[in-house]
C-alpha cells in the first residue's frame, strides 16, 4: 500500500496562475446570446462561468487574449480551418477601430468580471499592414514576414492596444509580441517567423518604447514562447535574459511544452522522450538564470480527433505535473479553453452549427489545479510512492495535493491526517466530492484532490 507524504518544510516555486487562451473560439462563442437550457444563462455567459467562476466553474486565474492580425477582415492568406482567422484593431490605413473583435473582447471582459487578474495579450502575427506580403502569414518558409521598416509601427500598435484596454479597466499585465518564432509560418494560421537576432531587436524596441510610456510603466514583456521543449530554448533564453534592457522588462521565461515527434524509423526512441529535454532545460536555467522563473505558456495534445474521456485528461495531467515538478514552472497555461474543430484540445467542445457545447474530462482534470491551487500557493515536497503521481501545495496553512492514478487498476494509499475534503474525477466522477478515508482507494485512471485545512493551535 502506498502512502501520501507531505513535507511543508521543503518548498519550491510559488504559483502565479493556471490559464487558458481565447484563440480562436472566443470570437465565435462570445456572440452566443441564446439561453442555455440547463442553466438558463445566455450560452456565452454559461461558458464564461464554467471557465472563470470559482464556485460554479473551475476558477481559471489567467486569460490569454489573442491580439489578431486582421486576416479575418481581409480574407487574404491560406487558413485551415477558417476559424483560425482573427480580427485586428488596425483598420483603414492606420486608424484604430475598437469595435472590432467584439465577441472575443466580450469574453475578455467576462474573464475580468469573474476576477481573473492575470491578463496576457499575445500576438501570432503583426497586423497585415506591417507585413512584407500584406498577409498574416509568410510567403517564404523560415523568413520573417515583418518588414524591418515597420518594427517601430508594430511596437506602437501593440502598446496602444494595451493602453486602450487598460483605460477601459482590463488589467493587462503581460504583452507577448512573438509566438513560436522558430516555425516556418507559411499558412494554416496567423504566424510570423523570427530569427534570434530579430527577436532581440524587436524586444529591445519594445523596452525602449516602454520607457517613454508612463501609462505602461508596470507592463511586463513575456516570451519568446518557443514552440517545442527540445529545440532552441537555450538560444531564446540567452536572447531574452542576457540583454539587460530586455531583462528589465521580463520577470520570467515563457516556453511551450510541446514535444512533437514524427514517427520516422528510430527517431521517436532518440528524440521523442520529452523528460530528458525538460531536465536539461531546467539544469541550464539553474546554472545561468537561477533567479528567473519559468512558465509554460502553451500546451495541448497536438493530435487529431475529439476525446472526451480520461485518456487525454490523464495525459494533460501528466504533462502539467511534470512541468510543475521538473521544470518548476510558476504558471501553466493550456493552449485553448474551447475547441470547435475535430481535434484533441480544449477543455470544452463547441458545435458551431447547433451552438451547443459539451464538457470533457480534461475540463474537470484541469479544475483540480485551477480551482484549488490558487495564486500564491507554494509547492511543497510530496511523495506518493511508485504507483501514483502527485504534486502538493500550501497557502496560509492549507494544503492541496493532486494525485493521478494512471494505472488500469485501483491503488490504495494512506492519506495524511486531518484531510477535510476529497474531490475525484474518473469515468464516473467529475470533480465530485467524495468521503475522505484514512486509507483511500484511488480508482483506476483517475485524478484526485485532497485538501488539508489549517489546524487551530
Amino acid at each position: 500500500m502506498e502512502q501520501i507524504l507531505i513535507d511543508p518544510q521543503k518548498t519550491y516555486q510559488t504559483i502565479e496562475s493556471f490559464g487558458v487562451s481565447g484563440a480562436w473560439w472566443a470570437q465565435e462563442i462570445g456572440g452566443w446570446e441564446e439561453p442555455d437550457e440547463e442553466s438558463g444563462l445566455p450560452k456565452r455567459e454559461r461558458i464564461a462561468e464554467l471557465l472563470f467562476d470559482r464556485e460554479k466553474g473551475i476558477g481559471v486565474s489567467c486569460y490569454r487574449y489573442n491580439l489578431g492580425a486582421g486576416s479575418k477582415q481581409s480574407g487574404k492568406g491560406q487558413y485551415s480551418p477558417a476559424c483560425r482567422r482573427a480580427e485586428s484593431f488596425d483598420c483603414d490605413g492606420g486608424a484604430y477601430d475598437w469595435r472590432c473583435d467584439k465577441n472575443a473582447v466580450w469574453m475578455l471582459r467576462q474573464a475580468v468580471n469573474y476576477g481573473v487578474s492575470e491578463i496576457i495579450f499575445f500576438v501570432n502575427s503583426p497586423p497585415e499592414r506591417f507585413t512584407k506580403n500584406g498577409m498574416a502569414h509568410g510567403s517564404k518558409a523560415f523568413h520573417s514576414n515583418l518588414s524591418r521598416a515597420n518594427y517601430t509601427n508594430f511596437v506602437n500598435y501593440c502598446l496602444d492596444c494595451v493602453a486602450h484596454f487598460r483605460a477601459e479597466g482590463i488589467p493587462v499585465q503581460y504583452l507577448s509580441p512573438v509566438n513560436e518564432p522558430v516555425w516556418k509560418w507559411t499558412g494554416g494560421q496567423e504566424g510570423c517567423h523570427y530569427r534570434p537576432h530579430q527577436v532581440r531587436t524587436l524586444f529591445r524596441l519594445f523596452a525602449d518604447a516602454l520607457e517613454q510610456r508612463p501609462d505602461l510603466v508596470d507592463l511586463k514583456l513575456s516570451g519568446a514562447e518557443n514552440g517545442d521543449i527540445r529545440w532552441f530554448n537555450k538560444t531564446y533564453c540567452r536572447i531574452m535574459l542576457g540583454d539587460k534592457k530586455i531583462r528589465a522588462r521580463v520577470d520570467a521565461i515563457d516556453t511551450h511544452s510541446y514535444c512533437v515527434t514524427p514517427q520516422v524509423g528510430p527517431l521517436p526512441s532518440l528524440i521523442g522522450d520529452r523528460l530528458p529535454f525538460l531536465k536539461r532545460y531546467r539544469r541550464y536555467l539553474d546554472r545561468h538564470f537561477p533567479d528567473v522563473p519559468a512558465k509554460t505558456s502553451e500546451w495541448t495534445h497536438m493530435k487529431g480527433g475529439r476525446d472526451y474521456g480520461m485518456d487525454s485528461a490523464l495525459e494533460q495531467t501528466r504533462i502539467l505535473m511534470e512541468d510543475l515538478t521538473i521544470l518548476r514552472v510558476c504558471s501553466w497555461q493550456l493552449w485553448i479553453a474551447v475547441s470547435n474543430v475535430d481535434y484533441c484540445d480544449g477543455l470544452i467542445y463547441a458545435f458551431d452549427d447547433t451552438r451547443t457545447f459539451a464538457l470533457t474530462k480534461r475540463y474537470y482534470a484541469f479544475g483540480h489545479f485551477s480551482k484549488f491551487i490558487r495564486p500564491g500557493s507554494v509547492r511543497v515536497h510530496t511523495d506518493a510512492g511508485t504507483h501514483l503521481q502527485a504534486v502538493g501545495f500550501e497557502k496560509d496553512g492549507r494544503q492541496v495535493v493532486v494525485i493521478a492514478n494512471h494505472n488500469t487498476y485501483e491503488t490504495r494509499a494512506s492519506l495524511p491526517a486531518n484531510v477535510s475534503a476529497v474531490y475525484l474525477t474518473d469515468e464516473t466522477h467529475a470533480l465530485t466530492p467524495v468521503v475522505p478515508a484514512a486509507v483511500f482507494s484511488f480508482p483506476s485512471k483517475s485524478v484526485t484532490t485532497i485538501i488539508i485545512e489549517k489546524q487551530d493551535g
